[in-house]
């Protein structure tokens, strides 16, 4: 959501003392200060649910009713989606009953601050107060990630298995699409299914939000996960990752490269890098794959053994610290499409929909115009991940990468190409036989 947010203020008061606030989030990176996922402000008291540097909060800013909880949890996993309930019942006659936080399903009980409110206070939530959805007051704490299924229910306290259940078949936690909870007065579900209409209410109480700011919509669900560039992958490389951890601008002092959250070791994959721009005019990028984390702050991709890059300057492929011919330049403003064939072990590039080298990813074990890359099994981490690097340590590159959700940054892609499964949206056409990198494609292809 980036410094998107969402406003409403009620027309007239629910109920102040119980209410369940529910929602979906995929963290952006992990948090440095304050990121608000729920604030309802008058400009001088608050509740408030954020994400801060040490935990999860919960608060209730009033001198006349003051609550604090903070868990000792961090939420640090930038692939998978949290889920999150607030669930507040000032009526309840123990004070620890009053105010619950899930996360997961689960109801947290380690707190690092455990402050309740008094029997039957009342709170800013379902008042005529301003309620905003991934801001403080609209200018500050941003929250920078992206948000699935959010709920409030006024009037009523939930747990967590009222919005989510745990799947039969995988045993992950996952949502109710259609939960059964009654929304109150100023209760609403936000869906974000509407691309035109992102705050629509889908509770039937017609609560819907405005939007603030440019909202882009993803494919990225708690259901089915994708790939983005990893921003715990960092330590040596220090880029800056924004728009859902897809867009990565690469430091300048440092040469060494980043990689994918998802890392595949069999089937056949297939996403796209758009070479969005450079501080100098050299080239000196490299997109491709990696077999292992970097190790040091000059290690471009396609330095060891088992990672290959493809270089814009001479169109060259980089392994192992040597270069070799392969296909033509590219510069900002190109996209590279990555075919990763795992069941041959063979890698193929695409310039703007033309692939390099007269390469054929659908040409199987023959690997026609093919790079031969080592098996991921015989592989220190026994995977291969999506990998971006510039080679230059006195200027930065930026990339945008589409794994399947459709955009590069905040821009759409014009064709809208999907794989054979129809999962994921690409701006070229995919080989057949080639999936998006996320969760229910490589499931599908763990259980073929």
């Amino acid at each position: 959501m980036a410094s998107t947010y969402l406003t409403r203020t009620p027309s007239s008061a629910g109920n102040s003392t119980t209410w369940t606030y529910s929602c979906w989030v995929k963290l952006e990176v992990p948090s440095t200060s304050a990121q608000q996922l729920l604030d309802v402000n008058d400009g001088t008291y608050s509740n408030s649910l954020r994400l801060t540097t040490t935990g999860l909060r919960a608060t209730n800013y009033n001198p006349s009713y003051p609550w604090d909880i903070r868990t000792n949890r961090l939420l640090r996993d930038t692939n998978a989606w949290y889920h999150i309930v607030l669930r507040v019942d000032t009526t309840q006659a123990t004070s620890s009953d009053r105010v619950k936080l899930y996360i997961n399903g689960v109801q947290e009980t380690s707190f690092s601050t455990e402050t309740y409110p008094s029997q039957n206070a009342t709170n800013y939530v379902n008042t005529t107060t301003p309620h905003y959805i991934g801001s403080q007051l609209g200018t500050s704490a941003y929250f920078g990630g992206s948000m699935s299924h959010i709920h409030l229910c006024d009037g009523q306290s939930y747990d967590a298995s009222a919005f989510g259940e745990t799947d039969s078949t995988t045993g992950i936690w996952k949502p109710k699409t259609a939960p059964s909870v009654t929304y109150g007065t100023n209760g609403f579900f936000l869906k974000f299914e509407n691309s035109g209409a992102f705050g629509t209410d889908s509770s039937g109480n017609g609560n819907t939000f405005t939007v603030n700011g440019t909202m882009t919509q993803t494919i990225d669900t708690p259901s089915n996960v994708f790939a983005t560039m990893n921003p715990l992958d960092n330590y040596y490389n220090s880029s800056t990752f924004t728009n859902g951890n897809n867009t990565v601008q690469t430091a300048t002092s440092t040469y060494t490269y980043n990689t994918s959250t998802l890392g595949v070791s069999k089937g056949k994959w297939y996403c796209e890098i758009e070479y969005d721009a450079e501080t100098a005019s050299f080239d000196n990028t490299l997109i491709g794959v990696a077999s292992q984390f970097s190790t040091s702050n000059t290690q471009a991709l396609g330095n060891n053994s088992n990672d290959w890059g493809y270089y814009a300057r001479d169109g060259k492929i980089r392994n192992s610290n040597s270069s070799s011919a392969y296909g033509d330049t590219y510069t900002t403003g190109d996209v590279i499409g990555i075919a990763l064939d795992l069941d041959n072990n063979k890698l193929y590039f695409a310039k703007n929909g033309t692939w390099q080298n007269s390469g054929d990813p659908t040409s199987g074990a023959t690997g026609i115009g093919a790079i031969s890359i080592t098996d991921p099994a015989s592989t220190i981490i026994g995977n291969y991940f999506i990998a971006i690097s510039h080679y230059d340590s006195g200027s930065n590159a930026t990339f945008k990468a589409n794994f399947g959700n459709g955009f590069f940054g905040t821009t759409a892609v014009s064709s809208a190409q999907n794989p054979d499964d129809g999962i994921g949206i690409f701006e070229y056409s995919v080989p057949t036989g080639y999936r998006a990198l996320c969760t229910k494609s490589i499931n599908a292809e763990e259980y073929s």
